[in-house]
């Protein structure tokens, strides 16, 4: 069997999904294609938190509620935050950031991943985008014009135009030989949920440890606030020790790393521990191919930015390809898919710097490091401009924005 489509998206996860439901509309036929099933469970709103979540921005929101799927994800479970305060924990520095500041009602929420995927997938189901589940990529070589995708059960598929949306360790970009530069963190984050004995606020707390940033991010069940979803970036060696104590052991090393601002840690979640490897593929684009967030770049989970970048890639994308639909012009060529790559490289290079900095200043042990890193936040904490273009920043209030993620 051979499945031919004009546009072939590989990974239907969060950013794959959107790209789909995105082009829904633009009169192209369009695949997305997934080596796992493709189905949405029922929900449990007591069951227990994903371990993995994502920090959605304002500009996030605004794209998953005109692709259809944001009241899927509000009908599920979200935590929507108000204020981020982030120290130092080496010093004395500290900044408060608050969604006020720029007359916001929100900085964000942070959505379980699971919740964010059942909520596009069920747009997609109710869609005509054609659909492969269990679809794993075996082989890609180029066919005249197209590209010629052969499925481990043997289905293939053609397109002129294949999008990779299949994650950091993309099997598109690995097939056809896209060049990424890439490094280790030498670090592991440690992932899980926690309940603590006083409540969040609906604020985003960070510090920074002489091993690496501890961030407790608040989550919503039963109307209260005592949890929160932790992402602990430590050393190797110390991740191995903290992974091998029991709950009661880690969630006292856990309050004693946080310096308590929470109160108790009374309950702890299953942890699994995830390797930090930083990687930005050289070029976004080639010949009838293109790639999109994870796929195309992967960033520290610093700011928890990672998944907002990749909706925005697919709002861009989705963007050009359409203009280039109503222009006549041929979507495969190389000039119409980089201007989608002119648009966002810069972006996610600078944020990707931006994150590196912040990572190796807070990680500097040298005197004076650490007295310029103090002295910058009690610096930046005094001047409300200077926060404000932050958080609009973040909102998602400037920039070059795509059209579905304008306020």
């Amino acid at each position: 069997m051979e499945t031919r489509a004009d546009v072939l998206i590989v990974g239907a996860g969060m950013v794959g999904s959107a790209l789909a439901l995105a082009l829904r509309h633009s009169g192209l036929q369009v695949v997305l294609l997934d080596g796992g099933p493709l189905s949405v469970k029922p929900f449990d709103q007591q069951a227990a938190f994903e371990p993995r979540v994502s920090a959605l921005s304002a500009a996030s929101q605004r794209i998953l509620e005109r692709l259809g799927a944001w009241d899927g994800i509000v009908a599920r479970r979200l935590s929507p935050y108000t204020d981020m305060h982030v120290w130092d924990g080496s010093g004395t520095g500290q900044i408060h950031f608050s969604a006020a500041s720029v007359h916001a009602d929100l900085l964000g929420h942070i959505v379980e991943n699971r919740v964010v995927q059942d909520g596009l997938l069920e747009r997609l189901l109710d869609s005509d985008i054609g659909l492969l589940a269990n679809a794993r990529l075996e082989q890609m070589r180029r066919s005249g014009d197209e590209w010629l995708l052969t499925l481990a059960d043997g289905r293939r598929l053609r397109a002129p135009l294949v999008i990779a949306a299949d994650g950091a360790n993309s099997a598109v970009r690995h097939l056809t030989g896209c060049e990424t530069r890439e490094w280790d963190y030498l670090h592991q984050a440690i992932v899980t949920s926690v309940r603590c004995s006083e409540a969040h606020q609906a604020t985003a707390w960070q510090r920074f440890t002489d091993e690496g940033p501890l961030a407790f991010l608040p989550l919503a069940r039963d109307g209260g606030q005592q949890w929160c979803s932790i992402v602990w970036s430590t050393t190797p060696e110390q991740a191995e020790q903290l992974m091998r104590h029991d709950d009661a052991a880690f969630a006292e090393a856990l309050q004693r790393a946080f310096e308590g601002r929470l109160g108790q840690v009374l309950e702890v979640d299953p942890r699994v521990c995830v390797p930090l490897r930083q990687r930005h593929a050289k070029r976004y684009v080639a010949e009838g191919l293109a790639l999109i967030g994870d796929a195309a770049h992967v960033i520290h989970p610093l700011a928890g930015q990672g998944v907002n970048l990749g909706f925005l890639d697919a709002a861009v994308l989705a963007e050009e390809l359409v203009r280039a639909c109503e222009r006549g012009e041929r979507l495969a060529d190389v000039k119409v898919l980089s201007r989608y790559e002119r648009r966002r490289m810069p972006h996610n290079l600078a944020l990707m710097a931006a994150m590196e900095g912040f990572k190796r200043l807070f990680q500097a042990n040298p005197l004076p490091l650490r007295w310029l890193r103090n002295s910058g936040l009690k610096l930046v904490e005094q001047l409300p401009e200077a926060k404000a273009l932050f958080v609009r920043q973040a909102l998602g209030l400037s920039g070059d924005l795509p059209e579905l993620a304008r306020p």
